[in-house]
């Protein structure tokens, strides 16, 4: 009889000692929780994707299954699509106007906007900041041995409980058998931020959001008052797309302690089969940025990066709107790494990225700021009078590659549309492996290209411009005291705005 106490204690104390296999965030029970949480799994070892089974979570109040990622589906296209002659900007401006914000509780990813036609459904989709076209997305995605789970965004609401049920067949790691529903439940908090006006973000869950859509999303829309954002120390992987947002300040902790980035470029998310964008004003928004603003206005971005994490047409920074500043902001893309339409202000910021590693058809004012590329053109102006085009003023440029010098940009054709009004003036800048003709060309020579006084960053003397572009012009401190002075002046060159931090 004593044997089988001792054996049945023994198992009992065999049981109690095995590891667990997984743990989840937020914790079973969790009360407070962010409505715009991503859910997490810790693996205690080695885990991988699978590539079927569902993620689902149900509303326990109400008993109706709220979300559910098939994880069958592919994330996103891996593969350029092509594009017939059909294929042209929309014929009347796009409409901004909405009596409401669509999300993925009231409308279904892919619904048409514009003259676009529907988005495919056979891959991940969800619509973020009322975009309905909808953005490929990864439902998970995998750091080390934490899977982080990306739920449709706004599908939770404040005050409910939710229960979360995950196949088997979704990740491969030893001794992992799925979760069954009601394992895993979480309350959200039951109110919203205490003061609309002052939001805070936190990755770790501990502030009024967890993501930087997720403020951005409680904004309303043309709201006349301020917003300011904190947004704390952390990584922040997420898609950022925000429409018609106004007068919000965007504060992080740091251009080293705030990372926002995800995996986007043109290929993952591409422009419709029919309608093009981006090269005229009013056209289909581009789903292809890290963080876009778009028809937005009085924005102010400060102390953080910002950060695609793909190569190609991979805008870390899309900006469509006026008066736009960036203030000790890094920005890393890949082509076209930041793309300004508008009226935009930079200063003490930095931009990382490849060839045009600035596009935009607006007007872009850069104050002590810092461009590094890995060769070729840093621009690709195409602004039209009478809105001025790109301005730097005490600012370097610098090629980070040894054997490929960069050059200020160019102005060449695309598909048949020409540039002859576009605008590049530098003004008291340095350079640091750079061409010695300056612009690698220059479309027209009507077009304004003008510089003075450029250094050596390593020396500190003036670089020798006589192999410069013979459509570039040098400007003369004398006789060109008043045009310098003109293009030193943010108001000249943004439409009259006047920026202040």
């Amino acid at each position: 009889m004593k044997a089988i106490h001792y054996l049945a204690f023994a198992l009992l104390i065999l049981g109690s000692c095995t590891p667990k296999t997984y743990t989840c965030y937020p914790s079973k029970g969790s009360r407070d929780v962010n409505p715009d949480t991503h859910l997490k799994i810790v693996f205690n070892g080695p885990a991988t994707l699978g590539n079927e089974g569902w993620i689902r979570v149900r509303d326990l109040s109400t008993g109706e299954w709220v979300d559910s990622l098939d994880m069958s589906l592919p994330a996103g296209l891996t593969a350029s699509r092509s594009y017939g002659p059909e294929c042209d900007y929309t014929k009347v401006p796009y409409d901004y106007s909405r009596t409401f914000v669509p999300t993925n509780r009231n409308t279904v990813p892919g619904t048409p906007s514009g003259t676009a036609e529907p988005t495919p459904r056979d891959m991940q989709l969800t619509i973020i900041g009322g975009f309905t076209d909808g953005f490929r997305f990864h439902p998970v995605i995998f750091h080390g041995d934490t899977a982080v789970i990306y739920l449709h965004n706004n599908v939770l609401e404040l005050g409910h409980k939710y229960g979360v049920s995950v196949d088997a067949s979704v990740f491969e790691a030893e001794g992992f058998e799925g979760i069954e529903e009601g394992r895993w439940t979480f309350t959200t908090k039951a109110q919203g931020p205490a003061d609309p006006r002052h939001l805070s973000v936190s990755a770790d869950g501990k502030a009024d959001f967890s993501t930087v859509q997720g403020a951005l999303d409680a904004v309303e829309d043309f709201c006349p008052d301020t917003t300011w954002i904190h947004i704390a120390a952390g990584d922040y992987e997420e898609i950022v797309y925000a429409r018609n947002k106004t007068n919000v300040v965007l504060c992080g902790e740091g251009m080293d302690k705030v990372k926002v980035h995800y995996a986007n470029n043109e290929v993952f998310n591409p422009h419709p089969l029919l309608v093009k964008t981006n090269e005229k004003k009013g056209t289909f928004p581009s789903r292809r940025a890290a963080f876009a603003l778009d028809n937005c206005s009085d924005i102010i971005i400060r102390d953080m990066t910002i950060a695609t994490d793909l190569k190609g047409q991979a805008e870390g920074l899309l900006l469509c709107g006026e008066r736009i500043a960036l203030y000790n902001v890094r920005v890393i893309g890949s082509g076209d790494a930041l793309q300004a339409n508008g009226t935009i202000y930079m200063e003490d910021s930095e931009v990382i990225g490849d060839g045009d590693t600035i596009l935009g058809r607006g007007s872009l004012f850069a104050y002590h700021c810092r461009f590094f590329n890995h060769g070729g053109p840093f621009s690709w102006v195409r602004n039209f009078k009478p809105a001025h085009g790109d301005v730097f003023v005490e600012c370097h440029f610098e090629s980070l590659n040894p054997s490929s010098p960069a050059d200020y940009g160019r102005t060449n054709l695309n598909h048949g549309q020409g540039y002859p009004e576009a605008e590049f003036v530098v003004i008291n800048c340095t350079t640091r492996n750079f061409l010695p003709q300056g612009w690698s060309s220059i479309g027209f020579q009507s077009a304004v290209m003008l510089e003075f006084a450029t250094r050596d960053a390593d020396s500190g003397l003036l670089v020798d411009v006589s192999g410069r572009h013979k459509w570039s012009r040098q400007l003369d401190a004398e006789a060109d005291a008043d045009l310098i002075a003109s293009y030193s002046d943010p108001a000249f060159v943004l439409g009259g705005w006047s920026p202040r931090q």
